[in-house]
């Protein structure tokens, strides 16, 4: 069934065979928005591939021609932007207003085709006389030096390049990503300007002392440290680099002119336009260049974040805060990169990476808000063991569909089904739609057995990684955005962990809280996984099952030893959290049961297979449960549940009596 979702910069049809949208609040970057959501009448054309919708009108034609890269961007991510800061018409009209901005453009061209131009030729010059593999470390080098003289669009654009192996070479992208944590500061009195600017007061109204040294500096801002003089209260600031607004507009316009002469290159090398890479980059650059969105971020961290007593998120200031200003809390943590100082503040490393890991993958596969830039200094270890994170100007947006499919994947992994892991790369927009995956399912099933076939303790992230860009420089393969953040994020913070323990193993981690996570989650689409699991080639996996409970209660016990997880009952003694909790689960489970008939009949083959009963299988089950399992409560729960399950079974049993007359 086709819907169109009004409020989007351009409206797009697209497939909602598995969602229901009828009047539904869709979540987007952890607010809720409301779409007016409408059948696509007769009368319109279907958007479909590169085809565009069109009311007939040439104009509305023309200018829904020029943004099919962000209407793809919408369908491919299976959310719509709504109020986009983005758009190459925005974009155009900024740079075009007047006399003046195109002589400016073209003034800003000139310097960027000289600079480029220039370096262009040394690299020829290197190929002709045959030295360019010999260079290669000064030239990268070069190039480093070329983007910070050229700006803050040009740094941006050499840290996206740095994760991005579909489109530069790997020493080249370990040059550039100096980019991410080394960049010059601008003059104190500037940036006190704009503070002052923003606040409409001098500094000394609002802040008893000011850092005179910056505490981090980046490509669009840079970070002072700062008392309040109401509260006393230590904040930290964020302030945009002066006049880089028109400049970054400017770039924009002259990548995607650019862009639009090298589509069929972009198209034959990663299967898609280039213009569609442009958009993404600038969607997000614009983004970044707001502050008041990177407060709306902060906010939504806090609230998925709100009963998790193990991570920390800064609160904002938003009567503080601006566009070009952004004052939070400070977070008074120890560097996670110095591992001598988190063991003097008696923090346990085990239990400290435990909680890391399971943070992000919560971002990831739960919360689809994600933080992008995961660097040293953007992650500290509080003294009470909790994990703190600052800096989000930079998140990975993944719909309620991506999150499935990444969860179809590590489900596809376990069950080496390499087939289907391929097709998931296409619905997640690693592949174009219609893409042959024949050739790419043996790459992957190599790159998998190589990496996990050893056992956890072989496995680390880099490694997958490092053979995955050689599969996407051989295969038309384009890493979306938002997936070029979460690769970098998961290979800093995984980075972050050998610093803290040379031998960490990142699946050692990272599987319980999957298991923990099929077992327990309330969603019940992972139910489906769960099953998927279990079953293989329609034969049940009794190991595979004693498997993810032991992992799952090992991860329960990891996280307990977190002080941050011990919660204090009304006399003021500690009781710690430390059991799995499967009610969800049992009921659930029993509710297939009774009510599919195909699961019922694959848990009763299960418990006969091989023309014998396993009875032995289910005790040792039991047993690995009883500890975990309140008997008495679960009871009670099922019997609450039971008038649902006998309606639900009563109409399974209607529907089936009617679908057979």
């Amino acid at each position: 069934m086709d819907f169109v979702l009004a409020n989007c910069t351009h409206a797009v049809s697209f497939s909602a065979k598995h969602r229901s949208l009828k009047g539904r609040t869709k979540t987007v970057r952890g607010r809720k928005h409301r779409f007016s959501v409408i059948r696509v009448s007769n009368s319109a054309a279907e958007f479909s591939g590169s085809k565009v919708a069109s009311s007939g009108d040439k104009k509305d034609w023309q200018v829904a021609k020029s943004s099919t890269a962000l209407e793809l961007l919408d369908i491919e991510r299976g959310v719509c932007i709504p109020f986009r800061k983005y758009s190459p018409e925005t974009v155009r009209n900024k740079v075009l207003e007047s006399r003046g901005a195109v002589l400016s453009l073209i003034s800003r061209g000139v310097e960027i085709v000289w600079n480029l131009g220039l370096y262009w030729s040394i690299l020829m010059y290197d190929c002709f006389v045959g030295r360019d593999e010999e260079v290669v470390p000064f030239r990268a080098r070069q190039l480093r030096k070329l983007l910070c003289d050229l700006g803050p669009s040009f740094i941006k654009a050499g840290q996206v390049l740095a994760n991005r192996p579909d489109i530069i070479r790997e020493d080249y992208m370990n040059e550039l990503c100096i980019l991410q944590d080394d960049v010059p500061p601008f003059p104190n009195e500037v940036a006190f300007s704009i503070i002052e600017e923003e606040l409409g007061r001098p500094l000394e109204a609002v802040f008893s002392k000011i850092s005179s040294q910056t505490i981090a500096a980046a490509s669009l801002g840079q970070v002072y440290r700062a008392t309040l003089r109401d509260s006393g209260e230590d904040v930290a600031i964020k302030v945009q680099r002066p006049k880089i607004e028109p400049i970054i507009y400017q770039d924009l316009f002259l990548f995607r002119t650019l862009a639009s002469f090298l589509n069929g290159i972009s198209l034959q090398k990663l299967g898609c336009n280039a213009e569609l890479i442009v958009d993404e980059f600038g969607e997000k650059l614009l983004e970044e260049l707001d502050y008041t969105l990177e407060a709306r971020n902060l906010e939504d961290f806090i609230e998925n974040f709100k009963n998790d007593p193990t991570v920390k998120i800064p609160r904002v200031y938003k009567q503080l805060s601006g566009s070009r200003v952004l004052v939070m809390e400070w977070i008074d943590g120890i560097r996670c990169t110095d591992p001598q100082a988190i063991k003097d503040a008696g923090i346990d490393v085990d239990g400290f990476l435990t909680v890391g890991v399971s943070a992000a993958l919560r971002q990831l596969l739960e919360f689809g808000l994600f933080h992008g830039d995961p660097h040293p200094g953007n992650i500290f270890a509080m003294r009470d063991g909790r994990i703190a994170y600052v800096d989000f100007g930079n998140v990975a947006v993944l719909s309620q569909l991506n999150k499935q499919i990444l969860i179809d994947a590590v489900v596809h992994a376990v069950n080496e089904d390499y087939a289907e892991m391929a097709n998931d790369f296409t619905r997640l927009g690693f592949l174009a739609p219609g893409t042959d995956v024949a050739p790419i399912i043996p790459a992957l099933e190599a790159i998998w057995q190589n990496s996990a076939g050893k056992g956890l303790s072989d496995f680390n992230f880099r490694s997958v990684t490092g053979k995955f860009n050689q599969l996407v420089y051989n295969y038309p393969i384009r890493i979306p955005e938002r997936f070029s953040l979460v690769i970098r994020s998961l290979l800093t913070q995984e980075g972050i962990c050998f610093t803290l323990k040379p031998n960490f193993k990142f699946l050692e981690v990272a599987y319980p809280y999957v298991a923990k996570r099929l077992l327990t989650d309330p969603n019940p689409a992972l139910r489906e996984r769960l099953i998927q699991v279990l079953f293989k080639d329609g034969m049940f996996q009794w190991k595979r099952l004693e498997n993810l409970i032991v992992l799952a209660k090992e991860n329960v016990v990891k996280m307990s030893s977190n002080p941050a997880l011990q919660k204090k009952d009304l006399q003021g003694s500690r009781q710690v959290v430390n059991k799995l909790d499967l009610k969800d689960t049992i009921k659930d489970g029993a509710r297939l049961f009774l009510i599919d008939e195909g699961i019922r009949r694959q848990l009763l083959l299960a418990l006969t297979e091989d023309s014998q009963l396993h009875v032995q299988e289910l005790v040792d089950v039991y047993r690995l449960l009883e500890d975990q399992i309140d008997i008495p409560s679960m009871a009670l729960e099922v019997a609450r549940d039971f008038p649902s399950v006998v309606r639900d079974l009563m109409l399974a049993w209607t529907e089936s009596v009617l679908s057979d007359r």
